[in-house]
């Protein structure tokens, strides 16, 4: 459940936009679908071993992790599990903008090289970012996934719980992205050859707007909420 309801995060939207121009490629249809599940293999060859390194520390290490802090938030102060998510999202969220300028060519694309050797290591990567998630997500449905890991004290099962946790996180959007495959393939395929440089600015966009958000909800929000900065603007609702 944990899995399924982190399915629509920033960095899924991103990873999928950036595979979207192979949503029309040609070939037979059952080419086209293997052309397809390709980047979400290697987007899973990446999350994996992220999930179950991560879930391996949380049986060994148990409940002594930042994220299990129970510590009251008080106005002014950031509890240890705050400054985990800070930290992991930030990074993410600006990982993401700087291949947004990347995928414009505003900035020097750091994958350039070894992408010319290994195609797929950007996806990889993608994969990396979306394991990573766990690393820093407080959510309480989360966390009580994140205890039974820790107080089972069994390495194994924690790093089987992650996986399976990051495998359900982009489940929902893969069958949505085979879906918008089937009905709009052709239509999506035809729109982007007209104007090569459309497949730059999709993928350059869904990975400023999901860093963006993500850099401004996980840092810059949290802080005002904490109250420490002042001048990010609040909804009082």
């Amino acid at each position: 459940m944990s899995g399924l309801a982190g399915s629509f995060t920033a960095c899924n939207i991103a990873a999928f936009s950036a595979v979207a121009p192979l949503i029309g490629s040609e070939g037979s249809r059952s080419g086209r679908l293997l052309r397809l599940l390709r980047p979400l293999g290697w987007l899973a060859a990446g999350m994996i071993p992220v999930s179950a390194a991560y879930g391996a520390l949380v049986g060994l290490a148990g409940t002594g992790l930042p994220q299990f802090s129970t510590a009251q938030t008080e106005p002014g102060v950031l509890s240890p599990r705050s400054v985990q998510s800070m930290i992991v999202f930030g990074v993410i969220g600006l990982v993401m903008i700087y291949q947004g300028l990347a995928a414009l060519r505003l900035v020097p694309d750091p994958f350039a090289r070894i992408a010319a050797r290994f195609p797929n290591f950007p996806m990889v990567f993608m994969g990396v970012l979306i394991g990573a998630f766990l690393i820093g997500r407080p959510f309480p449905l989360f966390r009580q996934m994140l205890r039974n890991a820790a107080e089972s004290g069994n390495p194994l099962y924690g790093a089987f719980v992650f996986v399976l946790q990051s495998l359900g996180n982009i489940v929902i959007m893969a069958l949505l992205f085979l879906l918008v495959a089937g009905l709009a393939g052709g239509r999506l395929r035809r729109w982007l050859s007209r104007r090569p440089s459309r497949a730059a600015v999709l993928t350059a966009a869904a990975f400023i707007v999901a860093g963006a958000f993500t850099f401004l909800y996980w840092d810059v929000r949290l802080l005002a909420t904490r109250e420490i900065i002042s001048w990010y603007p609040m909804i009082k609702w």
